[in-house]
């Protein structure tokens, strides 16, 4: 490649953490990456929908974004059709054969095996059959068109960022562990360097497939019949018809009412409009609307309420196979009781010297880095759009819960399912037929009169971030921008530790230490800590914005 096509690239499409532009059009996008925003942004100017640009976007963001998501991850996505004026809820996170026991072939060695914890698990793939559901019930454009962007990034490949190698870096003993990934993430023999060209012509070969024979090429075709065999010589035993046993689901969104809005979000076994019920209905029971802002009764408040949300999720299953939890969780008779529980520990004497006498000198000074002991795996991606026809879409695509650990078939690189049979696990699943996993994805729409005025996900510690933001736009008052600017924190932890991004005032600090708490902060901006991709409406038209912790953008049509 000349260097003038390399710069090209380059100026184009490295983006750093950091302020991001906002975009404001008669239709707005925000992806995690200015190459899957420009993919959306040209199905929209080309007559797509909302559901075209996001399945191109999708299969572009798994070619250039490989070290986050896969094209044998997952989907799930919400979409507002602005014709039935109905929300919609798509399920299609990768499957476990509910015959087979857990297979692991790489445990500790880091990266997305993290020490001291089970590795990833083998899982059927959910993202081609959910782009494939999306496409034949919401889809305008041919299937094959919408995969000729990403067989031409794979091929002529795309510039590394900075954010790309860190996390390879951190990942690359997991993923580099087989043959197979080297071929994907080592090319020549080493990470690609920041600013250099990667490309993958096996996936492109795949994707030019994959766009001749349809989505059904990951699971009927011989793509499907490779990633079997590939299963069976390392000692999984799957099987050709565990590909198509347990299918998208198409499920009914969940809804409650919060400050004059509705807010959808998904449905069980996705946990994520029952946790936020319960943490916004403690709050509100709690008296949020006399706390300050990011003051310190705020933070204990808020760090209680998240820990009991989690706590009160792990009785959450697939109300297919189990009673109906979710009615329980949302009661607010419940949160009325949470909250008085929360204020009952609330101490009536400053607990100050108590703190720094348990945490000790050192910790009680520190103010760096956290472990990662408290932070789920966070490779995923969230694609937000609102088209000129009024259909709005919130999806999450990512690596998480689909194919089989470390390896990688036609280029596609996998990471499995961190599933665990576990109370607090994020993804857990029970193995009976037809069974979907409970997890924290956090497509969410926030109504009013009838239809959104505001799309938001992200990917990165989800279960905890998504209610925050819903507190900060709802109940604080914030724009959506800058609510997405805002600190965001962690449960409180079993030893009253409360790690958050380390922006608060000292007065804070100082308020919620004599409260009891330890305060393990993060970096100010912790990509750990999500990338909300936003679009909303507001007086000055439809809006779009990108999160500062990762390497996002957003763009209109005007």
């Amino acid at each position: 490649m000349d260097q003038a096509r390399l710069i090209d690239l380059q100026s184009r499409y490295i983006v750093d953490q950091g302020p991001k532009p906002l975009a404001r059009g008669k239709a707005v996008a925000s992806t995690g990456n200015p190459i899957v925003t420009e993919t959306v942004m040209k199905v929209l100017a080309g007559g797509g929908n909302a559901a075209d640009a996001a399945i191109a976007g999708a299969l572009v963001q798994a070619a250039v974004e490989p070290h986050l998501t896969s094209h044998a991850g997952m989907v799930s996505f919400l979409y507002w059709d602005a014709k039935t004026k109905r929300a919609y809820q798509l399920n299609s996170l990768g499957t476990l054969p509910h015959d087979l026991a857990p297979f692991r072939p790489i445990n500790g060695v880091g990266g997305w095996a993290r020490e001291g914890a089970p590795g990833p698990q083998a899982a059927i793939p959910g993202f081609m059959p959910g782009l494939g559901a999306m496409h034949d019930r919401f889809g305008t454009r041919p299937w094959s068109e919408l995969c000729q962007d990403a067989i031409r990034w794979a091929e002529e490949g795309h510039p590394v960022s900075s954010f790309e190698y860190g996390v390879n870096v951190f990942a690359a003993p997991f993923s580099t562990y087989f043959e197979e990934g080297r071929a994907v993430f080592m090319p020549d023999g080493y990470l690609p360097p920041v600013g250099s060209i990667t490309r993958n012509p096996s996936l492109a070969k795949t994707l030019r497939d994959l766009a001749e024979e349809g989505p059904t090429y990951f699971t009927e075709g011989q793509w499907a019949r490779d990633f079997v065999a590939v299963g069976n010589a390392l000692g999984w035993p799957a099987r050709l018809d565990h590909m198509t046993a347990n299918p998208p689901r198409w499920q009914e969104p969940l809804s409650f009412s919060h400050r004059g809005n509705e807010i959808v979000s998904l449905a069980p076994p996705e946990r994520q409009a029952v946790f936020c019920s319960l943490v916004l209905g403690v709050l509100e029971e709690a008296g949020i609307a006399q706390m300050e802002p990011f003051g310190a009764d705020y933070l204990f408040y808020m760090s209680h309420a998240l820990r009991l949300a989690e706590q009160a999720c792990g009785f959450l299953h697939d109300p297919q196979y189990f009673g109906e939890g979710a009615t329980a969780i949302m009661d607010p008779a419940y949160h009325r009781s949470l909250a008085q529980l929360i204020k009952a520990s609330r101490p009536k004497v400053d607990l100050t010297d108590h703190v720094r006498l348990t945490t000790g000198a050192a910790a009680f000074a520190a103010s760096g880095w956290n472990s990662a002991k408290s932070k789920a795996p966070v490779g995923s991606c969230e694609i937000s759009i609102v088209d000129a026809e009024g259909n709005w879409l919130q999806m999450m695509n990512t690596v998480q819960s689909g194919g089989i650990p470390g390896m990688a078939v036609g280029g596609v690189a996998m990471m499995g399912s961190h599933e665990q049979t576990s109370m607090n696990a994020h993804f857990s699943n029970w193995r009976t037929p037809g069974a979907r996993m409970r997890n924290i994805l956090g497509n969410t729409f926030v109504m009013k009169d009838g239809a959104p005025w505001l799309a938001l996900g992200t990917p990165g510690n989800v279960y905890a971030t998504v209610a925050q933001m819903l507190v900060n736009i709802l109940d604080f008052g914030m724009t959506p921008d800058a609510a997405s600017d805002a600190p965001r924190m962690l449960p409180l932890e079993d030893n009253y530790a409360l790690t958050i991004e380390s922006r608060l005032a000292p007065e804070a600090v100082l308020g919620v230490t004599a409260l009891g708490l330890h305060l393990t902060p993060m970096p100010a901006w912790d990509w750990n800590m999500g990338s909300f991709q936003m679009c909303w409406r507001s007086d000055a038209g439809l809006m779009a914005s990108a999160d500062f912790r990762r390497t996002g953008t957003a763009a209109s049509l005007i």
